[in-house]
């Protein structure tokens, strides 16, 4: 069995922020509840990809779905409390990549 140096709940924490999109969703949703196609228009990911990645993370407590019982039914996806604690880790990356990834290993990398 192999001996894992990293805390498990690092690890972890890595694993679910580190599936393609997943912050980009949370980041999305900082600003507020979102209806799906809200969401799906803001970034450049799949309905199907947009819709395993918010149950992955409704599964993990980070976002949460409400269902409105309005003609036709509305539903909205917005963070939770713990959903919400990852604000300053994500406005610090923010900060980080501003500060040091350049436009042009943007255009360089499509």
């Amino acid at each position: 069995m192999k001996h894992h140096l990293l805390c498990p709940r690092f690890e972890k924490a890595m694993n679910i922020l580190g599936q393609r999109w997943t912050g980009l969703i949370i980041y999305q949703l900082i600003s507020g509840p979102q209806r799906f196609c809200h969401i799906e228009s803001s970034l450049p990911i799949s309905g199907r990809l947009l819709s395993e990645r918010l149950k992955s993370l409704e599964k993990e407590g980070i976002v949460k779905r409400d269902v409105y019982p309005e003609t036709p039914v509305r539903i909205e996806y917005s963070l939770t409390e713990k959903g919400r604690s990852l604000e300053p880790v994500l406005r610090e990356l923010e900060k980080w990549s501003n500060q040091w990834i350049s436009t042009d290993s943007l255009e360089n990398s499509h």
